[in-house]
Formats: structure tokens, sequence, C-alpha cells
């Protein structure tokens, strides 16, 4: 069965009180249908990992495919591993973007972090001349084929993949729930195809394009979207708390 999960990116937001009293407070948050993960900036992750949390699970935005050696900056996933670190984001849109990161490089993070026994959030998604062209299926699945398509039926299985409509993101756009359904049943269907229904029907595929506690009981009613990747909505408790209830 599926796991539903809300995970919340702060990606580079929040000074240290901030933080951690969004931190503390959404500790208290009880729902034991919902899988819950924040990826605080890496500057936390020690704090919240290793402290007496039992709620919620702590993932890191990033993290460098190789064990230890002189890369100045760099954090390993062995290193995220010790300290209590579940999750890591792999593929987000804006380490793509900004940090040219290519289906390549995303491949080695995947199996770094499976080696390590972290579970990889996948994201994929398309811009808009992409979608504006009808090419997002092909583009999208092209991502998941190139950097996930290597790994057997139970290694696919510990992965989690994030559906990020690029143009929906910060633009004024809004990708419908129709819209997000379709993708994410392309998406398993894809899986399907190369790996068979059991290994596709087993993967969290969640919708990360502008999730709110406005839209997100119509988008988790869709049959194949099994939860959020959520952005500015989850650095607010109360919206976050309301999005995780959604279900």
């Amino acid at each position: 069965m599926r796991r539903k999960i809300v995970a919340g990116n702060w990606k580079m937001n929040l000074d240290w009180k901030a933080a951690n009293e969004l931190f503390q407070t959404l500790k208290t948050i009880r729902n034991e249908q919902v899988e819950v993960i924040v990826f605080p900036s890496s500057l936390y992750l020690s704090a919240f990992a290793t402290g007496e949390n039992t709620t919620l699970k702590i993932g890191a935005q990033n993290a460098y495919p190789k064990d230890n050696g002189a890369y100045t900056g760099e954090i390993a996933f062995s290193q995220l591993k010790s300290i209590g670190v579940s999750h890591v984001l792999i593929g987000h849109s804006e380490r793509r973007e900004y940090f040219s990161e290519s289906n390549e490089f995303l491949k080695e993070k995947v199996d770094a972090c499976l080696e390590n026994g972290i579970t990889p959030v996948f994201c994929c998604g398309e811009s808009l001349p992409v979608r504006e062209q009808k090419e997002e299926v092909t583009f999208v699945t092209r991502q998941i084929e190139e950097s996930l398509f290597h790994l057997n039926a139970d290694e696919l299985k510990k992965c989690v993949i994030a559906y990020e409509p690029i143009w929906a993101i910060g633009t004024g756009l809004t990708a419908t729930s129709e819209q997000a359904e379709q993708m994410h049943l392309n998406i398993r269907q894809y899986i399907a195809g190369r790996y068979g229904a059991e290994t596709a029907e087993h993967i969290s595929i969640l919708y990360g394009g502008s999730c709110n506690e406005k839209n997100a009981k119509e988008l988790f009613s869709c049959p194949n979207v099994d939860g959020g990747l959520v952005g500015g909505a989850s650095l607010k408790a109360d919206s976050f708390t309301q999005i995780i209830n959604a279900f």
C-alpha cells in the first residue's frame, strides 16, 4: 500500500529562532495516517535529527555522492545518515536549473542515497515551454528513466517521486487537479511498463506544484496523488498542519 506523505521543503529560509519555533510546533502534530517529513536548512539538521523527535522525519535538501574527501562545502550521505537524517531531496528543479545538475549526476546521488539507507525523494517536472510544446510526458519520463531505471525493483520501491510542474511554481499559473492526476498516472504507468504493476503501485508519488492549504484536499483526492512536496506553505505551522490533515 502506498504511503501518504506530506513533506515540507523549507529551502533557504528561516533563521535559527524561527526554524526552531516552527519545528517545535510541528512536533506536536499527531496524524498516524500521514508520514510527515521536513527538509530544513542543513545548518539545523543535527539539532532536529538527533533530538527527542518521534513524530517528524528529517530530510536534507541536498548531499554530495562521495563518502568523504576534499569536497569543500559539501555534505556526504554517510554524514547525514550518522545524525539520523532519513530522506534527501534529489533532482529538485532549483538544483537542476541553478546548479546544472544533470540526470547522470542525479543517478549518482540516488545510488549514494540508497547505499546509505536513506530514502531518495526524486523530483521531476517540466518547464512551461516544454508543456506548451506538449512534450511534458516525454520530458518527465526521460528524467525518471535516466536517473532511476538502472535500479532493480526492490531498490526502486525504496524511492519516493515528487512531480513538480516548474511552470506552476511562483509564476501565478496553477496546475489543475486533473493535470496533476494525469501526470501522476503517466508516471505510474511508465514505471509499470518497466517494472510491473506491483512495483508501480508501491511507490508514492507526491505533487510539488504550489501545494497549499486551499488546494491540498482536492489534489490529495486524486487516485494517483499520494501527498505533497510543499514549499512556502510549509513555513507556517497552521497552513502546513492543514495540508497534513487534508487527507
